[in-house]
């Protein structure tokens, strides 16, 4: 099993800033992409980023230019930097991560999630 350990969540007020951590670990043989998304009361969870192997990353419209995601295969992890936060930005964050594991079967983990309240 892979399972992911996220840290970093937190209030803070408009403007601010948060760095989010997720790593993961178990029985992996590979990471083929590991990413954020958030989900808001009433709403559907949404796309935050995600970075491949390769380092080539996407990010939703609505934090592109604020936020960056960054990873370091060497570690298992992945870092969000959210930057100039917004009230519209609070959600619980959870990370997720896409890849093989030590028996070449496919998974697809979740994180429990961590709360990012944005607001003064």
């Amino acid at each position: 099993q892979v399972q992911l350990v996220e840290s970093g969540g937190g209030l803070v007020q408009p403007g601010g800033s948060l760095r989010l951590s997720c790593a993961a670990s178990g029985s992996i043989f590979s990471i083929n992409r590991m990413g954020w998304y958030r989900q808001a009361p009433g709403q559907q969870r949404e796309l935050v980023a995600t970075v491949n192997s390769g380092h080539a990353t996407d990010y939703g419209d609505s934090v592109k230019g604020r936020f960056t995601i960054s990873r370091e295969n060497a570690k298992n992890t992945v870092h969000l930097q959210m930057n100039s936060l917004k009230p519209e930005d609070t959600a619980v964050y959870y990370c997720n991560a896409l890849g093989y594991d030590s028996s070449r079967k496919i998974y697809d983990t979740w994180g429990q999630g961590t709360q990012v309240t944005v607001s003064s």
